[in-house]
Protein backbone atom coordinates (compact mmCIF):
# COMPACT_ATOMS: atom_id res chain seq x y z
CA UNK A 1 0.00 0.00 0.00
CA UNK A 2 0.86 3.47 -0.17
CA UNK A 3 3.00 5.00 2.63
CA UNK A 4 1.83 7.98 4.57
CA UNK A 5 3.93 10.23 6.29
CA UNK A 6 2.46 9.76 9.93
CA UNK A 7 3.43 5.77 9.65
CA UNK A 8 6.89 6.40 8.58
CA UNK A 9 7.48 8.89 11.06
CA UNK A 10 5.21 7.71 14.14
CA UNK A 11 7.47 4.36 15.00
CA UNK A 12 10.31 2.60 13.39
CA UNK A 13 7.80 -0.25 12.75
CA UNK A 14 9.07 -0.85 9.25
CA UNK A 15 12.59 -0.58 9.85
CA UNK A 16 14.62 -3.72 9.65
CA UNK A 17 15.89 -5.88 12.27
CA UNK A 18 19.33 -4.86 13.51
CA UNK A 19 22.12 -7.23 13.47
CA UNK A 20 23.44 -10.67 12.27
CA UNK A 21 20.38 -11.64 10.10
CA UNK A 22 20.40 -7.71 8.66
CA UNK A 23 24.25 -8.71 6.94
CA UNK A 24 22.08 -11.40 5.24
CA UNK A 25 21.43 -11.32 1.08
CA UNK A 26 17.86 -12.12 2.51
CA UNK A 27 17.63 -8.85 3.63
CA UNK A 28 14.72 -6.82 0.88
CA UNK A 29 16.32 -3.97 -0.69
CA UNK A 30 13.69 -1.37 -0.52
CA UNK A 31 13.44 1.25 -3.31
CA UNK A 32 11.38 4.27 -3.90
CA UNK A 33 11.16 5.14 -7.30
CA UNK A 34 10.18 8.43 -9.37
CA UNK A 35 6.76 7.33 -9.92
CA UNK A 36 5.43 4.23 -8.51
CA UNK A 37 5.18 1.57 -10.81
CA UNK A 38 1.91 1.71 -12.83
CA UNK A 39 2.08 -0.99 -15.85
CA UNK A 40 4.25 -3.80 -17.00
CA UNK A 41 4.93 -3.44 -20.63
CA UNK A 42 8.20 -1.63 -21.75
CA UNK A 43 7.97 -1.83 -25.36
CA UNK A 44 3.81 -0.20 -25.34
CA UNK A 45 5.43 2.65 -22.62
CA UNK A 46 8.76 4.77 -22.87
CA UNK A 47 8.11 5.34 -18.91
CA UNK A 48 11.83 5.14 -16.83
CA UNK A 49 10.15 3.38 -14.27
CA UNK A 50 8.72 0.63 -16.21
CA UNK A 51 12.15 0.77 -18.31
CA UNK A 52 13.99 -0.26 -14.76
CA UNK A 53 10.87 -2.57 -14.38
CA UNK A 54 11.89 -4.30 -17.30
CA UNK A 55 15.74 -4.56 -16.70
CA UNK A 56 14.79 -6.64 -13.28
CA UNK A 57 13.09 -8.90 -15.19
CA UNK A 58 14.21 -9.00 -18.68
CA UNK A 59 17.34 -9.89 -20.51
CA UNK A 60 19.16 -8.46 -23.78
CA UNK A 61 20.61 -9.82 -26.72
CA UNK A 62 23.08 -7.09 -26.28
CA UNK A 63 24.24 -4.59 -23.47
CA UNK A 64 25.58 -1.06 -23.51
CA UNK A 65 28.42 -0.51 -20.99
CA UNK A 66 29.73 3.08 -19.15
CA UNK A 67 31.79 3.99 -22.23
CA UNK A 68 29.27 3.22 -24.50
CA UNK A 69 30.73 0.24 -26.22
CA UNK A 70 27.94 -2.55 -27.12
CA UNK A 71 28.66 -6.38 -26.23
CA UNK A 72 26.96 -9.84 -26.29
CA UNK A 73 24.41 -10.39 -23.30
CA UNK A 74 22.59 -13.35 -23.95
CA UNK A 75 23.89 -13.68 -27.07
CA UNK A 76 27.12 -16.24 -26.87
CA UNK A 77 28.45 -15.99 -30.80
CA UNK A 78 27.75 -14.01 -33.97
CA UNK A 79 29.00 -13.01 -37.36
CA UNK A 80 28.24 -10.50 -40.26
CA UNK A 81 28.35 -11.92 -43.93
CA UNK A 82 30.83 -10.05 -46.11
CA UNK A 83 28.30 -7.63 -47.27
CA UNK A 84 26.60 -6.74 -43.92
CA UNK A 85 22.85 -8.97 -45.44
CA UNK A 86 23.25 -11.24 -43.13
CA UNK A 87 23.75 -11.26 -39.20
CA UNK A 88 23.61 -14.97 -37.49
CA UNK A 89 22.94 -14.72 -34.04
CA UNK A 90 23.42 -17.97 -31.48
CA UNK A 91 22.12 -17.62 -27.89
CA UNK A 92 24.20 -19.17 -24.44
CA UNK A 93 24.18 -22.03 -22.94
CA UNK A 94 21.84 -22.53 -20.18
CA UNK A 95 18.78 -19.22 -20.81
CA UNK A 96 15.68 -19.79 -19.03
CA UNK A 97 12.69 -18.00 -18.76
CA UNK A 98 10.96 -17.80 -14.72
CA UNK A 99 8.79 -20.34 -15.89
CA UNK A 100 11.67 -22.93 -16.88
CA UNK A 101 10.94 -22.71 -20.64
CA UNK A 102 13.93 -22.27 -22.48
CA UNK A 103 14.78 -19.06 -24.27
CA UNK A 104 14.26 -19.80 -28.18
CA UNK A 105 15.46 -17.90 -31.31
CA UNK A 106 10.96 -18.09 -31.65
CA UNK A 107 11.44 -15.94 -28.68
CA UNK A 108 14.19 -13.42 -29.72
CA UNK A 109 12.20 -13.19 -33.38
CA UNK A 110 9.10 -12.31 -31.52
CA UNK A 111 10.47 -9.91 -28.95
CA UNK A 112 12.16 -8.13 -31.78
CA UNK A 113 9.37 -7.65 -33.91
CA UNK A 114 7.52 -6.45 -31.26
CA UNK A 115 9.88 -3.57 -30.18
CA UNK A 116 10.84 -2.49 -33.53
CA UNK A 117 7.05 -1.56 -33.81
CA UNK A 118 6.98 0.75 -31.10
CA UNK A 119 11.00 2.17 -30.98
CA UNK A 120 12.41 4.81 -32.72
CA UNK A 121 15.77 2.97 -33.77
CA UNK A 122 13.49 -0.42 -34.03
CA UNK A 123 10.80 1.49 -36.43
CA UNK A 124 14.45 2.03 -38.43
CA UNK A 125 15.77 -1.48 -38.74
CA UNK A 126 12.94 -3.09 -39.61
CA UNK A 127 12.68 -1.33 -42.46
CA UNK A 128 15.98 -2.90 -43.38
CA UNK A 129 14.97 -6.15 -42.36
CA UNK A 130 14.18 -8.35 -45.37
CA UNK A 131 12.92 -11.62 -43.24
CA UNK A 132 13.55 -13.47 -39.93
CA UNK A 133 14.88 -17.09 -39.50
CA UNK A 134 14.56 -19.21 -36.96
CA UNK A 135 17.79 -21.66 -37.99
CA UNK A 136 17.32 -24.14 -34.60
CA UNK A 137 16.15 -23.46 -31.57
CA UNK A 138 19.12 -21.17 -30.09
CA UNK A 139 20.13 -19.91 -33.64
CA UNK A 140 18.41 -16.93 -35.81
CA UNK A 141 19.21 -15.37 -38.86
CA UNK A 142 18.43 -11.81 -39.43
CA UNK A 143 17.89 -10.95 -43.31
CA UNK A 144 18.54 -7.61 -44.67
CA UNK A 145 17.26 -5.71 -47.66
CA UNK A 146 20.46 -3.34 -47.37
CA UNK A 147 23.32 -2.90 -44.80
CA UNK A 148 22.63 -1.56 -41.59
CA UNK A 149 26.32 -1.51 -39.56
CA UNK A 150 24.18 -0.23 -36.16
CA UNK A 151 22.57 -3.76 -35.59
CA UNK A 152 24.62 -4.25 -32.43
CA UNK A 153 23.86 -0.91 -31.18
CA UNK A 154 20.19 -1.46 -31.54
CA UNK A 155 20.00 -4.69 -30.06
CA UNK A 156 21.53 -3.10 -27.27
CA UNK A 157 19.80 0.22 -26.89
CA UNK A 158 20.32 1.45 -23.21
CA UNK A 159 16.91 3.16 -22.68
CA UNK A 160 13.78 3.47 -23.97
CA UNK A 161 12.79 1.35 -25.40
CA UNK A 162 14.87 -1.47 -25.02
CA UNK A 163 14.50 -4.49 -26.93
CA UNK A 164 13.71 -7.36 -23.98
CA UNK A 165 13.58 -10.55 -24.82
CA UNK A 166 9.94 -12.04 -24.05
CA UNK A 167 8.78 -15.32 -24.48
CA UNK A 168 7.13 -15.74 -27.68
CA UNK A 169 3.53 -16.34 -26.11
CA UNK A 170 3.87 -12.83 -24.50
CA UNK A 171 5.88 -11.14 -27.55
CA UNK A 172 3.36 -12.33 -30.10
CA UNK A 173 0.72 -9.87 -28.17
CA UNK A 174 0.06 -6.53 -30.54
CA UNK A 175 2.38 -3.68 -30.30
CA UNK A 176 -0.39 -1.12 -29.20
CA UNK A 177 -2.30 -3.64 -26.38
CA UNK A 178 0.12 -3.53 -22.90
CA UNK A 179 0.99 -6.84 -21.74
CA UNK A 180 -0.30 -8.42 -18.41
CA UNK A 181 2.44 -10.93 -17.76
CA UNK A 182 5.63 -9.81 -16.83
CA UNK A 183 7.86 -13.35 -17.32
CA UNK A 184 10.91 -13.05 -18.55
CA UNK A 185 14.50 -14.52 -18.06
CA UNK A 186 16.42 -12.02 -16.18
CA UNK A 187 18.10 -11.69 -12.63
CA UNK A 188 14.72 -11.45 -10.70
CA UNK A 189 11.34 -12.80 -11.03
CA UNK A 190 8.40 -10.08 -10.47
CA UNK A 191 5.90 -11.15 -7.99
CA UNK A 192 2.29 -10.57 -9.11
CA UNK A 193 0.45 -10.82 -6.09
CA UNK A 194 2.43 -8.13 -4.32
CA UNK A 195 2.10 -5.67 -6.91
CA UNK A 196 -0.73 -2.86 -6.70
CA UNK A 197 -0.23 -1.07 -9.61
CA UNK A 198 0.55 2.95 -9.20
CA UNK A 199 1.59 1.63 -5.47
CA UNK A 200 3.94 -1.06 -4.99
CA UNK A 201 5.83 -4.15 -6.51
CA UNK A 202 8.24 -6.91 -5.67
CA UNK A 203 11.07 -9.04 -7.07
CA UNK A 204 12.51 -12.65 -5.89
CA UNK A 205 15.85 -13.57 -7.06
CA UNK A 206 16.05 -15.96 -10.12
CA UNK A 207 18.09 -18.67 -9.23
CA UNK A 208 18.56 -20.32 -12.76
CA UNK A 209 19.76 -16.93 -13.95
CA UNK A 210 23.08 -17.36 -15.44
CA UNK A 211 24.96 -14.12 -15.36
CA UNK A 212 28.09 -13.69 -17.92
CA UNK A 213 31.24 -14.02 -16.58
CA UNK A 214 33.00 -10.38 -17.53
CA UNK A 215 32.81 -7.58 -15.09
CA UNK A 216 29.83 -5.48 -14.93
CA UNK A 217 29.38 -2.36 -16.59
CA UNK A 218 26.16 -0.78 -17.02
CA UNK A 219 23.67 -3.25 -18.89
CA UNK A 220 27.00 -5.43 -20.05
CA UNK A 221 29.08 -7.97 -18.50
CA UNK A 222 27.98 -10.07 -15.72
CA UNK A 223 24.94 -8.93 -13.55
CA UNK A 224 25.08 -10.83 -10.51
CA UNK A 225 21.75 -11.14 -8.11
CA UNK A 226 23.04 -10.28 -4.95
CA UNK A 227 20.12 -9.36 -2.64
CA UNK A 228 17.20 -11.88 -3.03
CA UNK A 229 14.07 -9.66 -2.26
CA UNK A 230 13.80 -5.91 -4.07
CA UNK A 231 10.59 -4.11 -3.00
CA UNK A 232 9.38 -1.04 -4.81
CA UNK A 233 7.55 1.09 -2.05
CA UNK A 234 5.18 3.77 -3.04
CA UNK A 235 5.87 6.72 -0.84
CA UNK A 236 4.20 9.60 -2.86
CA UNK A 237 4.94 11.97 -0.61
CA UNK A 238 8.55 13.81 -0.03
CA UNK A 239 8.89 14.36 3.40
CA UNK A 240 7.98 10.46 3.84
CA UNK A 241 10.57 9.14 2.29
CA UNK A 242 13.26 11.09 3.51
CA UNK A 243 11.91 10.17 6.79
CA UNK A 244 12.00 6.60 5.83
CA UNK A 245 15.38 6.98 4.07
CA UNK A 246 16.61 8.76 7.18
CA UNK A 247 15.66 5.57 10.00
CA UNK A 248 16.57 3.18 7.49
CA UNK A 249 13.14 2.22 6.45
CA UNK A 250 13.86 2.36 2.73
CA UNK A 251 17.94 2.34 1.28
CA UNK A 252 17.27 3.96 -2.21
CA UNK A 253 15.50 6.76 -3.23
CA UNK A 254 15.67 7.64 -7.10
CA UNK A 255 14.72 11.39 -6.95
CA UNK A 256 14.89 13.38 -3.75
CA UNK A 257 13.39 16.59 -4.92
CA UNK A 258 16.36 19.30 -4.56
CA UNK A 259 14.60 21.35 -1.44
CA UNK A 260 15.46 18.60 0.60
CA UNK A 261 18.93 17.84 -0.56
CA UNK A 262 20.68 19.85 2.21
CA UNK A 263 18.60 17.47 4.96
CA UNK A 264 19.80 14.56 3.39
CA UNK A 265 23.19 15.49 2.41
CA UNK A 266 23.96 16.46 6.43
CA UNK A 267 23.22 12.79 7.28
CA UNK A 268 26.29 11.22 7.52
CA UNK A 269 24.44 7.15 6.37
CA UNK A 270 22.98 8.45 3.64
CA UNK A 271 25.53 9.06 -0.19
CA UNK A 272 23.88 11.58 -2.50
CA UNK A 273 24.82 11.11 -6.13
CA UNK A 274 24.36 12.46 -9.53
CA UNK A 275 22.82 10.58 -12.65
CA UNK A 276 25.08 10.64 -15.68
CA UNK A 277 24.22 12.49 -18.79
CA UNK A 278 21.69 14.36 -16.87
CA UNK A 279 18.13 14.85 -17.75
CA UNK A 280 16.64 17.32 -20.80
CA UNK A 281 13.07 18.88 -19.65
CA UNK A 282 10.56 19.45 -22.73
CA UNK A 283 7.55 20.58 -23.92
CA UNK A 284 5.62 18.08 -26.04
CA UNK A 285 3.29 19.41 -27.99
CA UNK A 286 0.36 17.63 -29.80
CA UNK A 287 0.94 17.73 -33.16
CA UNK A 288 -2.81 16.25 -33.93
CA UNK A 289 -4.99 19.00 -32.35
CA UNK A 290 -5.50 22.54 -32.82
CA UNK A 291 -3.87 24.97 -31.71
CA UNK A 292 -0.64 23.18 -31.58
CA UNK A 293 -1.41 21.33 -35.08
CA UNK A 294 0.16 25.05 -36.29
CA UNK A 295 3.89 24.75 -36.18
CA UNK A 296 3.88 28.69 -36.35
CA UNK A 297 1.87 28.77 -32.89
CA UNK A 298 4.29 25.86 -31.40
CA UNK A 299 6.69 28.74 -32.84
CA UNK A 300 5.03 31.68 -30.68
CA UNK A 301 5.50 29.40 -27.46
CA UNK A 302 9.11 28.86 -28.17
CA UNK A 303 9.88 32.27 -28.54
CA UNK A 304 8.09 33.28 -24.88
CA UNK A 305 9.72 30.59 -23.02
CA UNK A 306 12.41 31.64 -20.91
CA UNK A 307 14.37 28.32 -19.82
CA UNK A 308 15.31 29.68 -16.36
CA UNK A 309 11.94 29.23 -14.89
CA UNK A 310 11.96 25.80 -15.64
CA UNK A 311 14.94 24.93 -14.65
CA UNK A 312 14.67 26.60 -11.56
CA UNK A 313 10.81 25.13 -10.77
CA UNK A 314 12.20 21.65 -11.13
CA UNK A 315 16.50 22.29 -9.71
CA UNK A 316 16.01 25.08 -7.40
CA UNK A 317 19.53 25.90 -7.39
CA UNK A 318 22.18 26.99 -10.58
CA UNK A 319 24.01 23.53 -8.91
CA UNK A 320 21.74 21.47 -10.49
CA UNK A 321 20.86 23.01 -13.69
CA UNK A 322 22.45 24.58 -17.28
CA UNK A 323 20.63 26.34 -20.26
CA UNK A 324 20.56 23.23 -22.70
CA UNK A 325 19.90 25.14 -26.43
CA UNK A 326 20.32 21.69 -28.26
CA UNK A 327 18.03 18.79 -29.27
CA UNK A 328 21.29 17.00 -28.50
CA UNK A 329 22.41 16.26 -25.03
CA UNK A 330 24.48 18.77 -23.88
CA UNK A 331 28.21 17.95 -23.62
CA UNK A 332 28.04 15.11 -26.27
CA UNK A 333 29.51 15.40 -29.65
CA UNK A 334 26.71 16.53 -31.77
CA UNK A 335 25.15 19.44 -29.27
CA UNK A 336 25.48 23.07 -30.61
CA UNK A 337 22.80 26.05 -30.72
CA UNK A 338 22.26 25.72 -34.06
CA UNK A 339 18.64 27.51 -34.73
CA UNK A 340 18.34 28.35 -31.61
CA UNK A 341 17.94 31.81 -31.83
CA UNK A 342 14.21 31.56 -31.94
CA UNK A 343 14.63 31.20 -28.20
CA UNK A 344 14.54 34.54 -27.31
CA UNK A 345 12.20 34.69 -24.09
CA UNK A 346 9.71 37.67 -25.39
CA UNK A 347 6.34 37.55 -24.40
CA UNK A 348 5.42 40.73 -26.41
CA UNK A 349 7.24 39.29 -29.82
CA UNK A 350 5.82 35.50 -28.94
CA UNK A 351 2.46 37.40 -28.54
CA UNK A 352 2.22 38.82 -31.96
CA UNK A 353 3.65 35.83 -33.67
CA UNK A 354 0.88 33.87 -32.49
CA UNK A 355 -1.71 36.60 -33.17
CA UNK A 356 0.24 36.14 -36.93
CA UNK A 357 0.25 32.37 -36.69
CA UNK A 358 -4.28 32.75 -36.64
CA UNK A 359 -4.71 31.96 -32.83
CA UNK A 360 -8.07 32.32 -32.31
CA UNK A 361 -9.10 31.07 -28.87
CA UNK A 362 -9.14 27.24 -28.72
CA UNK A 363 -8.80 25.76 -25.66
CA UNK A 364 -5.55 23.94 -24.64
CA UNK A 365 -5.66 20.91 -22.61
CA UNK A 366 -2.18 20.75 -20.33
CA UNK A 367 -1.64 17.60 -18.55
CA UNK A 368 0.14 17.71 -14.93
CA UNK A 369 0.78 14.54 -13.10
CA UNK A 370 0.51 16.45 -9.57
CA UNK A 371 2.94 12.96 -7.90
CA UNK A 372 6.01 13.71 -10.29
CA UNK A 373 6.80 17.11 -9.19
CA UNK A 374 9.06 17.05 -12.46
CA UNK A 375 6.26 17.53 -14.57
CA UNK A 376 4.42 18.73 -12.39
CA UNK A 377 6.25 21.93 -11.62
CA UNK A 378 6.82 22.69 -15.15
CA UNK A 379 3.50 22.89 -16.26
CA UNK A 380 2.75 25.63 -13.51
CA UNK A 381 5.21 28.04 -15.58
CA UNK A 382 3.76 26.79 -18.60
CA UNK A 383 0.32 27.24 -17.51
CA UNK A 384 1.27 30.76 -16.30
CA UNK A 385 2.93 31.57 -19.42
CA UNK A 386 0.37 30.66 -22.08
CA UNK A 387 -2.71 32.44 -20.09
CA UNK A 388 -0.08 35.53 -20.27
CA UNK A 389 0.21 35.15 -23.91
CA UNK A 390 -3.64 35.79 -24.04
CA UNK A 391 -4.53 31.30 -24.29
CA UNK A 392 -7.52 29.78 -23.42
CA UNK A 393 -5.54 27.13 -20.78
CA UNK A 394 -7.41 23.89 -18.96
CA UNK A 395 -5.07 22.92 -16.52
CA UNK A 396 -5.53 19.03 -15.51
CA UNK A 397 -3.76 18.11 -12.16
CA UNK A 398 -4.30 14.44 -12.21
CA UNK A 399 -2.13 11.14 -10.80
CA UNK A 400 0.75 9.76 -12.76
CA UNK A 401 -1.22 6.66 -13.72
CA UNK A 402 -3.86 8.88 -15.25
CA UNK A 403 -1.86 10.90 -16.51
CA UNK A 404 -0.08 8.21 -18.91
CA UNK A 405 -3.45 7.46 -19.74
CA UNK A 406 -4.86 10.33 -21.17
CA UNK A 407 -1.68 11.38 -22.76
CA UNK A 408 -2.11 8.22 -25.61
CA UNK A 409 -5.87 9.87 -26.93
CA UNK A 410 -5.33 11.48 -29.93
CA UNK A 411 -8.77 12.88 -30.38
CA UNK A 412 -9.77 16.21 -29.82
CA UNK A 413 -9.49 18.40 -26.42
CA UNK A 414 -13.54 17.47 -25.62
CA UNK A 415 -13.15 13.84 -26.33
CA UNK A 416 -10.92 13.70 -23.81
CA UNK A 417 -7.96 14.49 -26.28
CA UNK A 418 -4.90 16.92 -24.68
CA UNK A 419 -2.90 19.59 -26.04
CA UNK A 420 0.81 19.97 -24.47
CA UNK A 421 2.43 18.32 -21.33
CA UNK A 422 5.79 18.25 -19.64
CA UNK A 423 8.22 15.41 -19.17
CA UNK A 424 12.00 14.69 -18.42
CA UNK A 425 14.47 12.79 -20.95
CA UNK A 426 17.47 10.96 -19.88
CA UNK A 427 20.57 12.60 -21.81
CA UNK A 428 21.08 9.19 -22.51
CA UNK A 429 18.60 8.70 -24.83
CA UNK A 430 19.16 11.92 -27.08
CA UNK A 431 22.92 11.99 -27.94
CA UNK A 432 22.00 11.43 -31.64
CA UNK A 433 19.34 11.03 -34.12
CA UNK A 434 18.99 7.16 -34.00
CA UNK A 435 18.42 6.50 -30.83
CA UNK A 436 16.58 9.37 -29.45
CA UNK A 437 12.49 8.72 -30.05
CA UNK A 438 11.51 12.69 -29.50
CA UNK A 439 13.38 13.56 -32.83
CA UNK A 440 11.11 10.87 -35.10
CA UNK A 441 8.74 12.76 -36.96
CA UNK A 442 6.61 10.04 -38.75
CA UNK A 443 3.06 10.62 -37.71
CA UNK A 444 0.96 8.48 -35.50
CA UNK A 445 4.25 6.05 -35.51
CA UNK A 446 5.81 9.15 -33.67
CA UNK A 447 6.48 8.80 -29.81
CA UNK A 448 3.26 10.76 -28.26
CA UNK A 449 2.51 14.14 -29.99
CA UNK A 450 2.85 12.65 -32.89
CA UNK A 451 4.71 14.95 -35.16
CA UNK A 452 5.29 14.33 -38.63
CA UNK A 453 7.83 16.35 -41.09
CA UNK A 454 9.08 14.37 -43.97
CA UNK A 455 12.35 16.33 -44.03
CA UNK A 456 13.46 15.60 -40.20
CA UNK A 457 12.40 11.87 -41.39
CA UNK A 458 15.33 12.33 -44.55
CA UNK A 459 17.60 14.01 -42.58
CA UNK A 460 17.47 10.97 -39.55
CA UNK A 461 18.43 8.55 -42.46
CA UNK A 462 21.25 10.14 -43.97
CA UNK A 463 22.65 10.22 -40.58
CA UNK A 464 22.37 6.55 -40.06
CA UNK A 465 23.48 6.02 -43.60
CA UNK A 466 26.84 7.68 -43.09
CA UNK A 467 29.42 6.46 -40.89
CA UNK A 468 32.15 9.71 -41.46
CA UNK A 469 31.96 11.48 -38.17
CA UNK A 470 32.36 15.30 -39.66
CA UNK A 471 29.48 14.17 -42.42
CA UNK A 472 26.93 13.28 -39.33
CA UNK A 473 28.05 16.20 -37.36
CA UNK A 474 26.92 18.31 -40.58
CA UNK A 475 23.55 16.59 -40.68
CA UNK A 476 22.86 16.70 -37.26
CA UNK A 477 23.00 20.34 -37.24
CA UNK A 478 20.78 20.58 -40.22
CA UNK A 479 18.37 18.16 -38.63
CA UNK A 480 18.43 20.68 -35.50
CA UNK A 481 17.52 23.81 -37.25
CA UNK A 482 14.92 22.21 -39.05
CA UNK A 483 13.74 20.68 -35.49
CA UNK A 484 13.49 24.66 -34.52
CA UNK A 485 11.34 25.79 -37.74
CA UNK A 486 8.83 22.31 -36.76
CA UNK A 487 9.18 22.20 -33.12
CA UNK A 488 8.46 18.27 -32.78
CA UNK A 489 9.34 19.21 -28.95
CA UNK A 490 10.87 21.79 -27.42
CA UNK A 491 13.63 21.62 -25.10
CA UNK A 492 13.79 23.92 -22.07
CA UNK A 493 17.03 23.37 -20.06
CA UNK A 494 19.12 20.21 -18.62
CA UNK A 495 18.78 19.20 -15.17
CA UNK A 496 20.86 16.95 -12.44
CA UNK A 497 18.88 14.60 -10.82
CA UNK A 498 20.93 13.27 -7.66
CA UNK A 499 19.64 9.80 -6.28
CA UNK A 500 20.10 9.46 -2.77
CA UNK A 501 21.17 5.98 -0.82
CA UNK A 502 21.90 4.26 2.55
CA UNK A 503 25.62 3.99 2.36
CA UNK A 504 24.98 0.42 3.99
CA UNK A 505 24.03 -0.30 -0.08
CA UNK A 506 27.03 -0.98 -1.32
CA UNK A 507 28.60 -1.94 -5.51
CA UNK A 508 25.94 0.43 -7.03
CA UNK A 509 26.47 1.11 -10.36
CA UNK A 510 25.69 4.49 -10.99
CA UNK A 511 24.48 4.98 -14.53
CA UNK A 512 21.66 6.30 -16.36
CA UNK A 513 19.51 3.72 -15.81
CA UNK A 514 18.40 2.10 -12.35
CA UNK A 515 20.26 -1.06 -12.29
CA UNK A 516 20.55 -3.60 -9.46
CA UNK A 517 22.93 -6.18 -10.10
CA UNK A 518 26.36 -6.37 -8.08
CA UNK A 519 24.55 -4.36 -5.27
CA UNK A 520 24.83 -5.86 -1.41
CA UNK A 521 22.96 -4.37 1.59
CA UNK A 522 25.36 -4.82 4.52
CA UNK A 523 22.65 -3.30 7.58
Amino acid sequence: MTLSRRSLLAAPLLLPALGAAAQSRAQPLRFVPSTPLPALDPIVATSYVIRNHGYLVYDTLFGMDENYRVHPQMIGHHEVSRDGLTWTFQLRDGLVFHDDQPVRSADCIASLRRWSARDAFGQTLATAIERYEAKDERTFVIHLKRPFPAMREALGKLSSNVPFIMPERIAATDPSRPISDATGSGPWRFLPGSWNPGQSAAYERFARYRPREEPSSWAAGGKLAKIDRIEWMGITEAPAAAAALRQGGIDWWEQPPVDLLPVLRRDRNIALVKVPLGFQLLMRFNHQQAPFNNPAIRRAIAAAVKPEDYMRAVAGEPEWYAECRSFFTCGTPLSSDAGAGLLTSDPARARRMLQEAGYRGEKVVLLAPADQPISYNQAQVTDQLLRGLGMEVEFISTDWASFVSRRNNRGPVDQGGWSVFHTLWSGADLTNPAISPLLRANGTAAWLGWPEDPEIERLRDAWLATGEAAEQERIARALQERAFETLPYLPTGSVEQPMAYRRSLTGMMVSPVQFFWNMEKTA
